[in-house]
């Protein structure tokens, strides 16, 4: 068995964190707005629909560092175990920012769409606007993303010279 370098431990551990850190904001946000949906259905159980998709927001986070995770592993099937330290270090970064950004956007989306899902079951007309304000932290994800996508060339560049 060939001997790993620690710039592909580095990169795995940075990897973990983007698929393990985003999933565990994903997993913690939807145990909040399931249990704001179903003390909603108890006393108003055809709320189920508008629930339900403010329940399913949180999920997208975990969807993004799954993603990323893809992304950095295909990466690092060409290169095998031959990955420096600085693409090592890189990709811990990005997989560190990227996990960390959507967990805790995860957890501030679930808050809001939990209290439009009070809302809702309160009958007053706030599913539009908890969609619009779920979007916000949602964003922030994104941009985990993006800022993960937009370090790949660099970590190419590397692995070229």
């Amino acid at each position: 068995m060939e001997a790993v370098g620690m710039g592909y431990v580095l990169a795995l551990i940075g990897m973990g964190c983007m698929v393990g850190l985003s999933g565990a904001g994903s997993g913690w946000g939807f145990g909040m707005v399931g249990a704001a949906t179903l003390g909603v259905l108890k006393k108003k159980p055809e709320a189920f629909g508008s629930c339900l998709v403010l329940s399913a927001l949180p999920s997208t986070n975990g969807l993004y560092g799954f993603v990323g995770f893809i992304m950095y592993s295909g990466m690092l099937q060409q290169f095998g175990n031959n990955v420096s330290l600085a693409q090592g270090g890189i990709i811990l970064g990005a997989g560190i920012a990227m996990g960390i950004a959507c967990l805790i956007t995860c957890i501030g989306q679930a808050k809001i769409a939990a209290s439009g899902i009070v809302g809702v079951g309160g009958g007053h007309n706030v599913f539009g606007n908890t969609l619009i304000l779920a979007a916000f932290p949602e964003f922030y994800a994104i941009l985990s993303l993006v800022a993960a996508i937009l370090l790949m060339p660099l970590v190419q560049m590397l692995g070229a010279s």
